[in-house]
């Protein structure tokens, strides 16, 4: 079953319990921390890792949405990286809601609003029994209220799609990058991080992968084949944390960005041509990378891959 009809019948089956709030929390925690669904269609991927983007202003119109684009006729072009070279900036401006009129296919992604920015499910993770020494200062608790028919008036101050949970600054990380949710029931922990990857202009991959403190930090390292990841198998093998992984996340660093499009998701999403790599860090937040046959790297839904130098790759 889709992570999105999952959810629609888990709100249905919800709505005509008769149960006290307390289970309910419950339950709405435990569907929150919830992994993305490992196996899915392989022609439809590029979809499932689309998230539309537009310009707005402030919380007007902040987009939520992955949405489904038809491919254009226009090239796909990737330009080789010259090491030192300056890049054309990415802008990736604030989030914008669809027309809620639109047939488009949409499904929800995991969000918070925190001082009038959105920030989304991560594409790092943490262990519940590591969560707490992750914490910082408490920045407030969300009210939930955020679903697939929320208007942009429903987009206030700690309003989300995760019901209610205390939320935190996150150590070693800028809160206007990273927070994290933490709530615990009845002695069980259940946390998730969420960053903003929204409302920022990327020169090169320091703008973002930066923000992740991967260098210097990287306590271990694994990879998955694609057929593992796309067949949930988790077949992991070990990747050595050595001076070859550091020059990959040197060269991440200073990696071209390159925006994303329809044409370039379908390209890159069509082909199996592509391998997942997770970085354990020091902090034992665990950072998921893929990495795509055409030498480009993306962390989560950010719209924007990066270019790694040839050699590095």
């Amino acid at each position: 079953m889709r992570e999105d009809q999952f959810r629609k019948n888990y709100k249905k089956a919800v709505d005509n319990m008769k149960t006290n709030d307390k289970m309910k929390q419950r339950m709405e925690q435990t569907l929150n921390v919830q992994k993305q669904e490992q196996k899915r269609p392989r022609r439809t991927l590029y979809i499932a890792a689309s998230v539309v983007i537009a310009a707005s202003i402030g919380l007007a119109a902040p987009s939520v949405w992955q949405q489904v684009s038809g491919p254009s006729s226009s090239a796909i072009e990737v330009a080789q990286v010259n090491p030192g070279a300056s890049f054309d900036p990415v802008v990736i401006p604030k989030m914008e809601l669809p027309d809620m009129s639109s047939s488009a296919g949409m499904s929800m992604i995991g969000l918070v609003v925190y001082e009038d920015n959105i920030y989304t499910q991560s594409a790092t993770s943490i262990d519940a029994a590591d969560a707490a020494e992750l914490r910082g200062e408490k920045l407030g608790t969300t009210t939930g209220g955020i679903d697939e028919w929320s208007g942009p008036g429903e987009y206030t101050e700690l309003a989300s799609t995760i019901g209610a949970a205390d939320i935190y600054a996150v150590k070693g990380y800028d809160s206007e990058f990273r927070i994290m949710s933490y709530t615990e029931i009845d002695g069980q922990v259940f946390a998730q991080l969420f960053d903003q990857t929204n409302d920022i202009t990327v020169s090169s991959g320091a703008d973002l992968i930066g923000k992740l403190n991967l260098q210097g930090n990287v306590a271990s390292a694994e990879w998955e084949t694609f057929a593992s990841w796309n067949n949930g198998l988790m077949e992991l093998q070990p990747l050595a944390a050595d001076g070859t992984l550091d020059s990959f996340i040197s060269a991440l660093y200073a990696a071209k960005p390159v925006a994303t499009s329809p044409e370039l998701e379908e390209h890159v999403y069509g082909s199996e041509d592509r391998k997942i790599i997770y970085l354990t860090l020091e902090d034992n937040t665990q950072v998921q990378l893929v990495l795509f046959g055409e030498g480009l790297v993306r962390y989560g839904d950010a719209p924007v891959f990066f270019e790694v130098e040839e050699g590095a790759f």
